[in-house]
C-alpha cells in the first residue's frame, strides 16, 4: 500500500468510526456471523448500541456454512462475517455480496480438555488412544476443516504415525455444527478431548477445562472476511458496521478477545499482518 492509498484508507475508516459512535447510526442492522465471534460481537453491540441509541444490532451466530446456507434460502441480512474465506467465496458465487469480503481478524487452535482429564491426554499423540471420545465441528464447519487439515499434517510428521489422522477420526464420537457446541460438551465432560479455537476459551469456561497447544507446524491460523450484503435492508448501517469492525476500534475489541489483529489497523484488509 502507498503512503497515500493509507492515508485515504485510513481517513475512510476515521470517518466511518466517527459516525458509528457520534450518534447517527439508526435501524436495525442485522448481522450473520460465525459462532467463534459471538463475545466480541457482543461487546462491539453494547458499544455502538450505547453511542447510537437509535440503532439496534441483531445478531444470528453458528456455523459459517449453515449461516451461508440460510442466507441462499432467503434469509434477510445485512452483513456476513465467516470464519473462514470458503465460505464467503460461496456466498460470492450465490451473488450474496458484491466481493471476497475483507479479513478482519485470525484465529488459532487448540485441543481442550476436561480440567480432570479422565483420559490421561498429555500429548497430542494421545489423541490416538483407543477408547478416546473426542468431539469436534463437522468437516464443512471452518473449525473441523481446519482440524482435518492440522490433523493431516501431523500424519505427515516423523513425531507421529502415518495413519494418526486416521486413528484420531475413529475416536469422533461427536461433530458439531459449530464451535460454541465442541466447548460445551468437552466443558461439561461429555468428551475426553476437542479442538476450538484459542479464543473460545473465555471467563466461563477456562476453570471447567485444560488446553494441549498445537505447535505452529500443525496449527492453521483461520481467517475472518467480512461483507455487506448485496440485499442489505440498512445498507449505510451495514457499511458502517464493517467500517467499525476494520477500524481501531473494532480491532482493539477483537485483539481483547484474543484474536490476531493487525496492530494499527486502519480499514486495510490485514495483509501481511501475519
Amino acid at each position: 500500500m502507498t503512503s497515500a492509498t493509507a492515508t485515504t484508507a485510513g481517513a475512510s475508516s476515521a470517518a466511518a468510526t466517527t459516525s458509528a459512535t457520534s450518534g447517527t447510526l439508526t435501524g436495525e442492522v442485522v448481522i450473520y456471523a460465525a459462532a467463534s465471534l459471538t463475545d466480541p460481537f457482543n461487546q462491539i453491540k453494547a458499544d455502538l448500541e450505547k453511542a447510537n441509541p437509535g440503532l439496534k444490532i441483531t445478531y444470528s451466530f453458528g456455523g459459517s456454512n449453515t449461516l451461508r446456507t440460510q442466507l441462499e434460502q432467503g434469509a434477510k441480512a445485512d452483513v456476513f462475517a465467516s470464519a473462514n474465506q470458503t465460505e464467503m467465496d460461496n456466498a460470492l458465487k450465490s451473488s450474496l455480496v458484491a466481493d471476497k469480503g475483507q479479513v478482519f481478524a485470525r484465529n488459532r487452535l487448540v485441543v481442550i480438555l476436561p480440567r480432570n482429564n479422565p483420559a490421561k491426554i498429555t500429548k497430542l499423540q494421545d489423541l490416538a488412544n483407543p477408547g478416546i471420545k473426542i468431539v469436534t465441528a463437522a468437516k464443512d464447519v471452518p473449525v473441523g476443516g481446519y482440524t482435518l487439515t492440522a490433523l493431516d499434517k501431523m500424519s505427515k510428521d516423523a513425531t507421529f504415525t502415518p495413519d494418526f489422522s486416521t486413528k484420531v477420526q475413529a475416536n469422533f464420537v461427536s461433530q458439531e455444527s459449530n464451535v460454541k457446541q465442541v466447548v460445551a460438551k468437552v466443558q461439561l465432560g461429555e468428551a475426553d478431548a476437542g479442538v476450538c479455537y484459542l479464543t473460545d476459551i473465555s471467563a466461563s469456561v477456562k476453570n471447567d477445562i485444560s488446553t494441549l497447544e498445537i505447535p505452529d507446524q500443525f496449527n492453521t491460523l483461520a481467517s475472518y472476511p467480512i461483507s455487506a450484503l448485496k440485499g442489505a435492508s440498512n445498507s449505510a448501517g451495514a457499511a458502517a458496521f464493517v467500517k467499525y469492525i476494520l477500524g481501531s476500534k473494532g480491532q482493539d475489541t477483537l485483539k481483547s478477545f484474543g484474536f490476531i489483529t493487525s496492530a494499527g489497523s486502519t480499514g486495510s484488509t490485514l495483509n501481511g499482518a501475519l
